[in-house]
This record gives C-alpha cells, sequence and structure tokens, in this order.
C-alpha cells in the first residue's frame, strides 16, 4: 500500500471519528441526502433513508460509517463539500485532477462520471468497482508527487471573469427566480494560485420577465450573474461593472482586428453598472455558448491551489487566454 493511499485512509479515519462533532439540524436530513446523491451519481435515489444513506457511504468510502444519521450525514457533507482546515474536500480535489489532466474543470457532471473519465484518460479504462474517493487518491498519486493542499488567497475586487452560457434563454422559457448557468472560459487565478479552473460554475437569477404587450411592446427578460462557485465551493460574488465592461470592449476591438467575431459578449448590454443584462423580444433568445464578462465585486477570501513549481506551465499567460478566446468566439458564430 503506497503512501498516498495510507495518508487517505488516515484522513477518511479522522472524518469517520469526529463525525458527531459535525452534526447539524440546518438541513433536513432528507434534502442533505438528496444533495450528496446529485453530487455523486447526478440524481436523487430511491428507497428508505438509511439504504440510500448506506448505498452513498459504501460509494465513496467501501463501507458505512458509524453513528446516527445526522452525524453520519454530516461527516458526509464535510468530506465531499467542505473539507477541514488542513485536508480539501474530495470536490476540491476532483477538480484540481481534472486541471492538471486537461486544464478544464466539469463540476456540473457527477463525481462517479468523473473519476470513470478522469481513469480512462490516464490509464485507458475505468475501474469497475473500488471506492470512490480511494480511486481519486489512486489518480492524484500519478499525476502530482505531493498531497492536494489548499490554502487562503484573497481574490481582488474587479477580477474580472469571462464566463459562458450553459442553456438558451428565451423569453418564452424562462420564469423569474429560474437559475442561468454558465461557465467559466478561462482560469481564475491570483499569482500562481488557482482560484476556479476552466468550466468552474457561475450561477445567477432570472429577476424579470415580461411577456409582449399591446403597441408592438416586446417581451423583455432581466437577470444577472450573481456568484462564481469555485472548487472550495467558497462562492464570489460577481457584478456588472467599470472592469467588465472595459474588458468586453477591448475583447470586442482585439478580435474585430483580426476578422473574429465575439458571440455574445456585452451583446445585451448592462443594466447600469450592477443589474446583469436584458434580453429583449427582438433578441429572439441568447443561445448556449454566449461569452459575457463579469468582474468580482468585492475582495474575497477563497481557499484555492497553490499550483507547485512543476506544474506552473499550465497556468494560461494573457496572450495564451486571447488566442484561445478568439478560436472558441470563432466557433460560437458558426453555430448561432
Amino acid at each position: 500500500m503506497n503512501d498516498r493511499i495510507k495518508a487517505f485512509f488516515a484522513v477518511a479515519a479522522v472524518f469517520l471519528i469526529c463525525s458527531a462533532a459535525w452534526a447539524s439540524d440546518e438541513a433536513p436530513a432528507f434534502k442533505r441526502l438528496d444533495d450528496m446523491e446529485k453530487i455523486v451519481y447526478g440524481e436523487v435515489g430511491t428507497g428508505g433513508l438509511i439504504d440510500r444513506l448506506n448505498r452513498v457511504e459504501k460509494a465513496l468510502f467501501g463501507r458505512e460509517l458509524p453513528g446516527t444519521v445526522a452525524e453520519r450525514q454530516a461527516a458526509l457533507a464535510r468530506f465531499v463539500e467542505e473539507g477541514t482546515d488542513t485536508q480539501p474536500s474530495l470536490l476540491f480535489k476532483m477538480s484540481i485532477a481534472e486541471w492538471i489532466t486537461e486544464q478544464v474543470s466539469m463540476p456540473v457532471k457527477p463525481i462517479v462520471n468523473r473519476i470513470g473519465s478522469l481513469e480512462r484518460k490516464l490509464e485507458g479504462q475505468a475501474m469497475e468497482d473500488g471506492p470512490l474517493a480511494m480511486r481519486l487518491e489512486r489518480m492524484l498519486g500519478l499525476l502530482v508527487s505531493e498531497p492536494v493542499v489548499w490554502s487562503s488567497v484573497v481574490v481582488p475586487s474587479g477580477t474580472v471573469v469571462r464566463v459562458s452560457l450553459l442553456e438558451t434563454i428565451s423569453p418564452s422559457s424562462v420564469t423569474v427566480g429560474d437559475t442561468v448557468k454558465g461557465e467559466l472560459t478561462r482560469d481564475v487565478v491570483v499569482g500562481n494560485v488557482l482560484v476556479a479552473p476552466k468550466g468552474s460554475v457561475v450561477e445567477g437569477t432570472v429577476s424579470s420577465v415580461s411577456k409582449p404587450r399591446s403597441f408592438g411592446r416586446p417581451s423583455e427578460v432581466r437577470f444577472a450573474f450573481e456568484e462564481l462557485i469555485p472548487p472550495s465551493r467558497q462562492a464570489v460574488p460577481l457584478s456588472v461593472g467599470e472592469a467588465a465592461n472595459e474588458a468586453a470592449k477591448a475583447e470586442k476591438a482585439q478580435i474585430a482586428a483580426v476578422g473574429g467575431s465575439l458571440a455574445g459578449a456585452i451583446l445585451l448590454g448592462p443594466l447600469g453598472l450592477a443589474g446583469g443584462f436584458l434580453v429583449r423580444g427582438d433578441v429572439k433568445e441568447i443561445p448556449a455558448g454566449s461569452i459575457f464578462h463579469m468582474e468580482v465585486s468585492e475582495s474575497t477570501s477563497v481557499l484555492s491551489y497553490p499550483v507547485p513549481e512543476g506544474l506552473i506551465s499550465l497556468i494560461e499567460v494573457p496572450d495564451d487566454r486571447l488566442s484561445k478566446d478568439i478560436e472558441l468566439s470563432d466557433r460560437e458564430v458558426d453555430n448561432l
């Protein structure tokens, strides 16, 4: 048994032994389990609470956890989503493994698929069984010589993020309160610390919807991207501000200079500096893949990945980002 697998068992033991200290009544039992099943399998399971809980624990650890239902779910949440001061969460490690392998994370996919995909890329085939957490540690052992760690870094206000819309938005298909999702098209990095890899989810909300009205007044949808969800799951607040506007304008000018175009970027214009975006009826829909520029609205401390010296070359430099963005935009135009 190698040192990394031994370390996995040691960490898992800490989570199991201390599970009682993490028990919380904040989330109803079924709701908390629903969330874990969506993360692990991509869907909510069926059957009784205990059977479902046993299934998730065995999938992750190869065994059932001790303690009450509340204690076991608290231990699961801490291991999968929250981590500790010294031990990153499973989701954090998963995203870092994906970033090292392909420079993109896939948080919208369930853990079972993400680990299987990683195994196929590295070893040619996915394992049929074995605890998911141990399988991930084994993959990390192939990628980096030292355990993955996290440390706190401040993401400065005004940091620009570039977002690709995940699902098409149209006045006929959304209602007030609907969640709007996008993904990063490039990494968010502070120095040599990776805050959020390309592919990380950005979430927002539809704030108003107006159907077509009399006298030819068009339908409208107002929405805003509100937060970036990095691998640590510590939300980073976003808004449309001067830095985002300037970045979008500069990118459009650079792309136009080489004969390309920028699908979706400030296509709709901001509603003030923090109001988000407006879809009018004369724009029938905003297709998935449309690009938006946002910025961090206030400096935020986030647990992030200090990139080891041997992996520094994976961090994109600004010129590389621009050329990749131009190629992406041309493909997006072809798909419109």
